[in-house]
């Protein structure tokens, strides 16, 4: 097929923004037309031929008998590929790694328990703001409003309990029950997700993919999604006040957030750091999302647990831009951030405001950040400071012959391996502060997933990207109680010919937990991690597995991963002590604890 997306051209949306839209109207598209009645003109193949248009080429899910005719339809298109995981939960996580990447993601699950089971990766993509497309096959047309009791349900006559529950962590929702509007709703539901950049939920009965209908005799004709619009006059005096606010500065600084994704306004965000000459810091979650070569880039500002230097230069500021934060409990610290909002502009994707004072709407960050460059002053004072005082990190100390190797000095060899090949994926746990404190170098993805926190996504997730981003070598940290909820997938990445590299930090617990607020109950069972990868391998695919102990060990592995196991799926699991973390962990481990343990207010 001969066809554009409006400007939608490539899988991959370029300076990784999620779910990237056309800005043109014109679309140049030969669409032959498809007999009606012939055995093409069904909606599995228009669901199946909208996926690919929009830049899904691999489909994550788990077969259950009322999605089973839907694959049929699926895996019969040319340019999509069904990927069977292991459980529906890491088949949700996948889509939501694979839409980092890609700017969109779909999975596939059956009715309830597919549905509830992707339910909590769901939510994630949700609070993450991604793309994300979830396909359930339900049931029978015919059953709706019979009173009929269907099984893969609690025993109700009610179906609507999965929808229900979807309601709150998608943005549109559409149950296919009837071919007659099913076009129109699977093309709103898709619309829907790339303009909100939200999940959606697709419900389609069981009995309807290979049937024939009318609104299905074409092919699809290209989405072309008007872009949003900046209200001028609103635009024009947001500038004008931001402007006027940042250049009576003294020592103004930038700090990028993680919405600088959803608003597609990381260029932008470049651009007035370039104009401005500010010192330019981001926070945790938008790591990955600045380039940290830029000149004036002075690390992560995370308050308390900051890149060296970085929290005295922003917290002494006398003006702060944040463009897109997101100031929860986590990073802030246990809400601990010495900010002051009369100081501070806050740049949100359609919404500017200022310190105490205005408050402008339907101002689009990226339209406010490329106006804004061009209207204010050179000032590198607060940059100047920080070289001022700026110390160059140290070393960790040099390890005795086969001594007990630690995280700092994993980490530092770690460094060594990052490049623009490579990507990276955190775990939730101490994985978040050691690979905060990694360089990136100019073209390095990094992922993690800091708003919802949910541990084990990053197996499923380093299973998606890693499909995604095909040209990258993916590197994960996960801790070892993060494993044990989704390691069912490491089958799937096997399965893919993938070629991560895959550290497991084997610690004996939950290490994040026992900084917040320690008990018996962190303590895991421990496993035998390269035996368990091993035993999925089984001999089908490439996989190399080895533990580590020292120093020694670990420079070894790691060359043997990068050069002769370089074409293979390598899982170094990392003997560590249970008490060896990073500072920033201990000093944010204590601030959440208190944070979480206030008392009520006096009522």
């Amino acid at each position: 097929m001969d066809a554009k997306i409006g400007a939608i051209d490539t899988c991959k949306p370029a300076n990784n923004d999620v779910g990237s839209l056309p800005t043109t109207n014109t679309v140049t598209i030969h669409t032959p037309t498809v007999p009606f009645n012939s055995p093409d003109s069904t909606l599995g193949r228009h669901l199946a031929r909208r996926l690919v248009q929009v830049g899904v080429t691999d489909v994550f899910g788990v077969p259950g008998d009322f999605n089973l005719t839907l694959l049929d339809h699926l895996i019969a298109e040319p340019g999509l590929k069904f990927i069977g995981c292991c459980n529906e939960l890491n088949a949700g996580y996948a889509a939501d790694g694979y839409a980092r990447a890609r700017g969109v993601g779909a999975c596939v699950v059956t009715f309830t328990v597919g549905g509830l089971s992707v339910l909590n990766a769901i939510a994630g993509a949700y609070s993450e703001n991604l793309p994300l497309i979830c396909i359930v096959g339900g049931p029978n047309s015919n059953d709706y409003g019979t009173n009929r009791i269907l099984h893969h349900t609690i025993g109700l006559p009610d179906f609507s309990q999965e929808l229900r529950c979807f309601q709150t962590v998608t943005c549109y929702q559409a149950v296919v029950n009837n071919l007659e509007d099913a076009h129109e709703l699977i093309d709103t539901a898709i619309s829907t997700a790339l303009k909100e950049s939200k999940p959606v939920y697709i419900s389609i009965g069981c009995n309807l993919p290979g049937i024939p209908h009318p609104t299905f005799s074409r092919e699809p004709v290209p989405f072309c999604l008007s872009p949003r619009l900046s209200n001028q006059m609103g635009l024009e005096a947001a500038v004008e006040a931001a402007a006027e606010f940042l250049n009576k500065a003294v020592k103004p600084v930038v700090v990028g957030g993680p919405k600088l994704r959803v608003a597609k306004a990381s260029e932008g965000f470049v651009e007035l750091a370039d104009a401005s000459g500010y010192a330019v810091a981001v926070m945790p979650s938008a790591k990955g999302m600045v380039p940290e070569h830029h000149p004036h880039f002075i690390g992560t500002y995370w308050g308390a647990v900051s890149t060296a230097f970085c929290a005295e230069i922003v917290e002494s500021a006398d003006a702060y831009l944040f463009a897109g934060p997101i100031f929860n409990d986590y990073s802030s610290v246990g809400y601990s951030l010495l900010l002051k909002k009369e100081k501070a502009i806050i740049v949100q994707p359609d919404r500017v405001t200022i310190a105490n004072g205005p408050a402008f709407g339907c101002v689009l960050m990226k339209d406010f950040l490329a106006a804004l460059a061009k209207r204010l002053k050179h000032n590198p004072t607060a940059y100047e400071n920080y070289r001022r005082i700026y110390v160059p990190e140290g070393h960790p100390l040099k390890c005795e012959p086969k001594e007990a190797l630690r995280v700092n000095v994993l980490f530092e060899h770690i460094q060594r391996m990052l490049s623009g090949d490579t990507a990276v994926i955190a775990e939730t746990g101490d994985s978040w502060f050691n690979c905060q404190k990694l360089k990136l170098p100019e073209g390095c993805g990094y992922e993690f997933q800091m708003q919802y926190g949910s541990i084990g996504w990053s197996v499923g997730a380093t299973l998606g990207y890693a499909q995604a981003a095909r040209e990258k070598r993916v590197i994960a940290f996960i801790g070892d109680g993060s494993f044990q909820v989704t390691a069912q997938d490491i089958s799937t990445m096997l399965r893919c010919g993938q070629r991560t590299i895959i550290f497991l930090i084997n610690n004996g617990g939950y290490t994040i937990e026992v900084e917040i607020h320690d008990g018996p109950y962190n303590v895991i069972k421990n496993w035998n991690y390269t035996g368990l990868v091993d035993a999925i391998h089984n001999g089908e695919g490439k996989c190399w597995t080895t533990k580590v102990h020292c120093e020694e060990e670990l420079v070894e592995a790691i060359e043997t991963a990068t050069e002769a196991k370089k074409d293979c799926l390598c899982f170094i699991e990392v003997i560590v002590h249970k008490d060896d973390t990073s500072k920033e962990l201990l000093e944010w481990g204590s601030r959440v604890s208190a944070a979480n343990s206030r008392p009520p207010n006096p009522q």
